[in-house]
């Protein structure tokens, strides 16, 4: 089995200025979304080939609206800790993300 992930520079690039204007105008609270988006745009691009050359698409169903309650927590797990927090909450998005996902 073969993972691999097509991200183009363009792209990461566009997705980092996007995010960068949204952190900006919304004074830091997207950072707080940012990583299940993240995660959701690798994964979103990322395909697994198995052992007899069949290539399978990962598809992650992450959305801000199934993901509001984790985020509201993570974000006050993050403010209680004065930013500790957020270091954990990034794998669990990554897990979160993950279980999340789907081989379509």
């Amino acid at each position: 089995m073969k993972i691999k992930a097509d991200l183009g520079v363009l792209d990461i690039l566009v997705h980092l200025l996007i995010w960068l204007a949204l952190s900006f105008i919304t004074l830091g609270l997207a950072m707080f979304v940012y990583p299940y988006y993240f995660a959701r745009f690798v994964l979103n691009r990322t395909t697994i080939t198995d052992d007899h050359g069949r290539e399978r698409q990962l598809e992650c169903q992450v959305d801000l609206m199934g993901s509001l309650v984790h985020i509201i927590i993570w974000a006050l797990i993050s403010l209680l800790t004065f930013g500790v927090g957020y270091i954990f909450y990034f794998y669990k998005v990554w897990a979160y993300s993950l279980n999340n996902s789907r081989l379509v």
